[in-house]
């Protein structure tokens, strides 16, 4: 039976970050669900340096959600991704979305979380205290704040949790993710 892995997504994830591991994903033959705060098509952001101290933002593809973080059972799944984007801010504050991402810490599940993704697994800090990880810079104070130590290397592996910095590290990310779901 293949595997089955999920996303969290919501309007504003970034483009790469969750288009790339979604496809990396079928390519591998695990069966992909898109969470969403609803079923619906879902408006990506391409994020990208041009000269400016922070990042810019534009509109990118949309993608579709396949359920609803309410439909969401985790125990159905080995695995998750958590693209950033701006989503994350927003995605955090439902009321799901913290029991669906402590499950995987509970249960010892592979968890790639990619740049602003930092920014839910802030709802679950008591999996993160004593931990290590990286994320996008400007998280640091958040990831900190979970009581979590910030790596900046732009890819981390610490026990179940799979960290990135940005789009550019997500083949390390995707490789190592993949590495603890094929165990």
């Amino acid at each position: 039976m293949a595997k089955k892995v999920l996303i969290l997504g919501g309007d504003a994830v970034e483009a790469l970050e969750i288009y790339y591991p979604y496809f990396r994903c079928l390519e591998e033959g695990y069966d992909v669900k898109i969470a969403g705060p609803s079923v619906k098509k879902m408006q990506t952001v391409v994020h990208d340096f041009i000269g400016w101290d922070t990042y810019t933002e534009m509109k990118g593809y949309m993608i579709e959600s396949h359920l609803s973080f309410e439909e969401v059972k985790p125990e159905e799944y080995d695995g998750l991704i958590i693209p950033g984007g701006r989503a994350p801010e927003y995605i955090r504050l439902n009321e799901n979305v913290p029991k669906i991402v402590a499950h995987f810490f509970e249960t010892n599940k592979p968890v790639a979380a990619v740049c602003h993704a930092a920014l839910v697994l802030t709802t679950v800090s008591e999996y993160l205290k004593g931990r290590s990880m990286t994320a996008y810079i400007a998280c640091k104070p958040d990831v900190e704040g979970t009581g979590a130590t910030y790596i900046t290397d732009p890819l981390h592996v610490d026990g179940n949790l799979v960290s990135g910095h940005a789009w550019p590290d997500l083949p390390g990310l995707m490789r190592e993710f993949i590495k603890q779901l094929n165990g």
